[in-house]
């Protein structure tokens, strides 16, 4: 069979799609449909793994869980991920496939779109509903005519478009009406709804506005919807930590996580940030370091790059003299590799310096390669050391993908203390302070979250935190609660029970 089709676009980036895809992802399960997500091309550095390996961006890995599925490389054909201003690594079907100048990709793009089309042919075989989900705004006159992400999805599945906009930023009327006014007319005809989101405060207060986007646009308002903080999704791209500089609040354990211009897979941070009693704030100065409970060098998608960046803003220095205070200092993926003394790359993977010199704090190198390893793990603590005691012998689960190995000068630098059934990762020195592994996720697996927390004098409560479903079920009902549910399910085509 092939499967009906509806797809949501915003009017800029950051107007709420993936969440609302999300939502929709799980409102549909719960209504017994075979439902799955779909966006054609993503970018995105924070990515996550298929049972086979592949990468594909964290939303449609979130969206795939909404939908009670196993994520698949279909559900995302096309994931950018930004090594610098102007240049991406392009992931196609889960796997490396070139790093290109944004000129130059933009000149392939339409070599893209029998990967694009196939995949979702792939995807409407095999369930009822396909939920898809757009990139930016579908008006970038400049560069609609590459497009194989927006209306260009929506016309060759002949998809209705609910098309969505962010009130919170202000001019809704000009994002709503404006976009529908520069769509072409065989485009406009596929928009059946308007949505009105991340409003605050009593949304009976917007009846007027309703009136006027209906009358002028022609096109109905299925919602305004909340403004939904705290949902306890992952968040697609940067720009949620792009804002002013966090301040480290009273009577709480103090996070900082620095904000590396290429930060990837900082959703790693969201279970801290969750935790009460605990402060997570991104800092990208000496200015806003502060004197933080510990130190977080998270993921980046150009490890030497970010070094140098750390470097010329004597960040290095300040993480270095953070440790010496006593601070717990933390290296995630990327950081991990900070962590060491040199960081080389002489096939330049991932830059064209082929060597810098790391932080020192761990007596180790990272060399990169070309092979990238992706790939869903799960491993063993062995270690005894400080708070890592309590946890000897315990099973945790995340995932993995770097270019980079790295590995202590000598054996008896310091000891492993993650291990799987063929290797080991990570180091810490022997006070327990300074740790680091390759593991993403890390932070979701609770006990170790809390036995961490607990060594940086964290006096929180032990009360479990809301399981993924759970979360995922408060924003469905939000969602659901502020939609005209049976003029959705007469737009999708759908019958199911409720």
């Amino acid at each position: 069979m092939t499967a009906k089709t509806l797809m949501v676009q915003g009017t800029m980036s950051s107007a709420g799609k993936s969440l609302l895809v999300t939502a929709l992802c799980r409102i549909f399960a719960r209504r017994g449909v075979r439902v799955a997500p779909f966006k054609a091309q993503n970018m995105s550095n924070n990515a996550a793994v298929c049972a086979d390996g592949g990468e594909i961006g964290r939303a449609q890995y979130t969206q795939a869980l909404a939908c009670g599925i196993e994520p698949t490389t279909d559900m995302n054909p096309v994931l950018l991920k930004p090594e610098a201003d102007a240049r991406s690594q392009v992931i196609v079907n889960g796997r490396v496939w070139e790093t290109l100048p944004a000129r130059d990709y933009y000149e392939r793009k339409q070599m893209l779109w029998e990967n694009v089309s196939a995949a979702l042919d792939r995807l409407r075989d095999e369930y009822e509903l396909i939920i898809m989900e757009g990139a930016g705004s579908p008006v970038e006159l400049n560069l609609k005519r590459g497009d194989i992400v927006n209306m260009a999805v929506a016309k060759y599945a002949q998809s209705p478009v609910l098309l969505a906009g962010d009130i919170d930023r202000g001019g809704i009327f000009a994002q709503l009406l404006g976009t529908l006014d520069l769509l072409e007319p065989d485009e406009r005809t596929l928009v059946k709804g308007l949505i009105v989101n991340k409003f605050r405060g009593d949304p009976t207060l917007f009846e007027d506005g309703i009136e006027i986007l209906e009358q002028r646009g022609g096109v109905p308002v299925l919602g305004v919807l909340p403004y939904i903080k705290d949902h306890g999704m992952p968040e697609e791209d940067a720009v949620a930590i792009e804002g002013p500089e966090g301040i480290a609040q009273r009577d709480t354990v103090d996070i900082a996580v620095i904000r590396l211009p290429r930060i990837s897979n900082f959703d790693d941070f969201d279970p801290l940030a969750s935790e009460a009693g605990v402060t997570v704030r991104y800092v990208a100065s000496e200015a806003a370091f502060g004197k933080p409970n510990a130190v977080i060098l998270p993921g980046t998608k150009s490890t030497i790059a970010d070094m140098q960046w750390l470097q010329m803003r004597g960040l290095d220095e300040a993480v270095k003299a953070a440790a010496e205070r006593g601070a717990a200092v933390v290296g995630i993926c990327g950081g991990y590799q900070m962590l060491g003394n040199t960081i080389t790359d002489m096939q330049s993977v991932e830059s064209d310096l082929p060597s810098i010199a790391g932080m020192g704090l761990v007596n180790s190198e990272t060399r990169f390669r070309t092979q990238k390893s992706t790939q869903r793990t799960k491993a063993t603590i062995r270690s005894k050391i400080a708070w890592l005691a309590a946890l000897n012998g315990q099973t945790v689960t995340g995932y993995e993908i770097h270019m980079g190995q790295t590995t202590p000068h000598s054996l008896h630098d310091y000891p492993h203390w993650l291990h799987t059934e063929s290797r080991g990762d990570g180091a810490i020195s022997a006070d327990g302070r300074i740790w680091g592994c390759y593991l993403h996720g890390l932070f979701e697996n609770e006990a170790f979250r809390r036995a961490w927390l607990h060594s940086l004098g964290w006096k929180g409560s032990n009360t479990p935190q809301p399981t993924f479903a759970q979360r995922i079920d408060r924003l469905a009902d939000h969602v659901e609660a502020a939609l005209n549910m049976e003029r959705l399910m007469q737009i999708t085509g759908i019958t199911a029970p409720r």
